[in-house]
């Protein structure tokens, strides 16, 4: 492998030269399987091992119509088909696989959260692996992307990918897409960079990438902190770093951890209530974010459900439907004992708040997570 480096006035990128290119030809839904584990050995025995993990999601779906990119089967094929589409990564690593579910992405729990998060930590435990790529429906792919960014007890590169049209697609991503995750999760200046996606040619930290279309292949953006890097040919660019803390420098630590605390999330609009507040308290939620309009805001109604809940022991998290900007905190925050989200979404939110509720109830201490993290 040849090593470049490119230094400019403000921003420093480092690319990794690694040989061969892929051409991905089709895929054969006939071999799929969704139980089995495969390898791609290469003949030099010095590259990287990479594990890829297989959930399911749209990377794995096919359709009986080449054309059909929206009514397909999600987490129909196993990641023996994937991997044995792509034979090009084995001038990449000896890639593995292993199944780890397989189902569209809305099916993922806190159960298997905690299975993938317990995986992928006894896998990077071993000297025989170098990095796990992690195979993922878009539609929450986010959310498993931040939770291992926050599990995740290793420096080694974590990279989840997925795609946005299935394998039996004209011009399915899916290929080229895993063949750049496994490109970056073997490249040795992936380390220390928290967990990634890759998609669409862009590096996302799982921290701020977040899913902005419904249909389009570039629908992983950054829109406010911009990308990691980037791939183009062969290479592998990296322009800039996370500076919130992740994987080794968190708190939480799940080995001994069979559940999650329920943590439910409420979207605020005009002429809202406070009955689905008293709902989900009354359904057994432990924490619950609101997605609050503009800057967190909520009807005065709806906030006086939410300061009864707090009340009662329940975390609340105020976070905006805007898709963007930062939260910020306020006097009547601690007042009324509520948290601010920072910048993150939502979604995001309930997966920070969930960890942090196995730590702490403490809207204070609460809080100091969500500006670390």
């Amino acid at each position: 492998m040849k090593l470049k480096k490119m230094i400019g006035a403000s921003v420093m990128s480092v690319c990794l030269l690694a040989p061969g290119a892929g051409v991905y030809t089709g895929l054969s839904v006939q071999a799929a399987t969704t139980t089995a584990s495969t390898t791609v050995k290469s003949a030099d025995t010095d590259l990287p091992n990479v594990k890829i993990l297989a959930t399911g999601g749209t990377i794995a779906g096919s359709s009986a119509s080449n054309t059909d990119t929206t009514d397909y089967n999600a987490g129909e094929l196993g990641v023996e088909t994937l991997i044995k589409a792509v034979p090009e990564m084995k001038k990449l690593a000896d890639v593995s696989g292993e199944q780890i579910v397989n189902v569209g992405s809305p099916e993922i729990n806190n159960d298997i959260l905690l299975k993938l998060g317990k995986r992928i930590n006894t896998l990077l435990a071993s000297d025989d692996v170098d990095g796990i790529v992690v195979t993922h429906g878009t539609d929450t792919l986010e959310e498993t992307a931040y939770f291992l960014n926050l599990v995740v007890k290793s420096t080694k590169p974590v990279v989840v990918v997925g795609a946005m049209r299935p394998a039996t697609a004209i011009s399915a991503d899916g290929p080229m897409n895993l063949y750049n995750a496994v490109k970056l999760a073997a490249n040795p200046y992936a380390k220390k960079k928290g967990v990634m996606v890759a998609f669409n040619d862009r590096i996302g930290a799982a921290r701020y990438i977040t899913k902005t279309n419904t249909t389009a292949l570039d629908t992983f953006k950054s829109l406010e902190q911009g990308y990691l890097g980037g791939f183009a040919g062969e290479s592998v660019y990296f322009s800039s770093i996370l500076t919130k803390k992740h994987t080794t420098q968190t708190a939480f630590d799940i080995s001994k951890i069979e559940k999650l605390p329920q943590v439910d999330i409420l979207y605020s609009y005009q002429n809202e209530g406070r009955y689905l507040v008293d709902a989900a308290v009354e359904a057994g939620a432990k924490g619950l974010v609101v997605a609050g309009s503009g800057n967190g805001s909520m009807s005065s109604i709806a906030r006086e459900g939410v300061k009864d809940a707090t009340e009662e022991g329940v975390a609340v998290v105020r976070s905006t439907r805007t898709g963007s900007g930062v939260v910020t905190h306020s006097p009547s925050d601690d007042k009324d004992g509520l948290v601010s989200a920072d910048s993150l979404n939502p979604q995001k939110a309930r997966i920070l708040l969930m960890l942090t509720l196995t730590k702490t109830s403490d809207p204070k201490k609460i809080q100091q997570y969500f500006d670390k993290y």
